[in-house]
């Protein structure tokens, strides 16, 4: 059962993001989960009022939020999904697969940004990655029938710029605070780019039934994470919320509604695992907009 929840910042394109991923992903439906109340709200929210606040995109029984603000942040490759096509779930095998796979690609792309050519490379048949047209970052792979599985969707963190060859540190963290268990971890057997020897070519970890990637940047880069993709983990009570938050918060002036960042610049946003419920009571979004690290008594 899913319980890590990716979130894509959207400048106010929510609703219109949702219906292209609904038809862009196999199996995707997409639901406004919640919207802007019409008063109550901060001068820069304002335009937003009535529109939606999130929208929830389901793709084979897994969820990513659209959250619908403003221009302040924007998705980057720090962060991307990937997209696991294992011909084991399909009647029609390998070919099945590599034809949904190719689908998906022809949406995805179309007004986005190739950032690696759709072929073979040596550790799959048939993989590519790239930038939709509101810049979120999709990598698509056949899976190895022989590998061991994993979940359909799984964001997937490229640790470069300022985060640069801290993956395997990364890696360990999240093993202490999630008590999440290590799958496959390979790393650089020599330097390559701004990557050391030793450096992590390409790990994987479980928290609970959910699955992140992490990698350090083999190429020079830019950029490194921001809020414009987030990860979402809800917190049964408050005290693993407050146990949760004060394992990962590392830049005080990042926290705000729930959101903080992660001392390797990764967004998180810790919340109770009934925040539906929660929002619905009176005033609970100017409640919310009080806090920082979300405190349930006081919605």
């Amino acid at each position: 059962m899913q319980k890590l929840r990716v979130n894509l910042w959207m400048h106010g394109t929510g609703e219109e993001a949702g219906e292209f991923y609904a038809d862009a992903l196999p199996g995707g439906s997409m639901e406004v989960e919640s919207r802007y109340p019409t008063e109550g709200l901060l001068e820069f929210q304002k335009p937003l009022a009535g529109q939606a606040l999130t929208v929830a995109v389901s793709v084979r029984g897994q969820r990513i939020t659209l959250v619908n603000a403003g221009p302040d942040f924007t998705p980057n490759p720090s962060i991307s999904l990937m997209l696991n096509f294992d011909p084991t779930d399909y009647e029609g095998g390998i070919e099945a697969a590599r034809a949904d796979l190719d689908a998906t690609w022809a949406k995805l792309s179309a007004g986005g940004q190739v950032l690696m050519e759709l072929g073979e490379y040596p550790y799959s048949a048939r993989y590519g990655w790239v930038q939709d047209k509101y810049n979120v970052s999709w990598q698509l792979i056949l899976t190895d029938q022989e590998g061991d599985p994993r979940p359909f969707l799984m964001p997937s963190l490229l640790f470069g710029g300022p985060a640069q060859n801290r993956a395997a540190e990364a890696v360990a963290h999240y093993k202490e605070v999630f008590g999440a268990r290590e799958g496959m971890f390979v790393t650089y057997p020599e330097p390559t780019g701004p990557a050391a020897a030793g450096a992590v070519m390409f790990s994987d970890i479980a928290l609970d039934d959910d699955w992140v990637t992490a990698m350090d940047s083999g190429v020079e880069q830019d950029f490194s994470f921001t809020p414009g993709v987030s990860l979402e983990w809800p917190c049964d009570g408050q005290e693993e919320l407050d146990r949760v938050w004060d394992a990962l918060s590392a830049v005080p002036e990042a926290e705000q509604c729930g959101w903080l960042a992660d001392k390797f610049g990764v967004s998180w946003q810790i919340v109770p695992a009934n925040m539906g419920e929660l929002m619905s009571r009176p005033k609970a979004f100017e409640h919310m907009l009080a806090m920082k690290k979300l405190v349930i008594d006081e919605f």
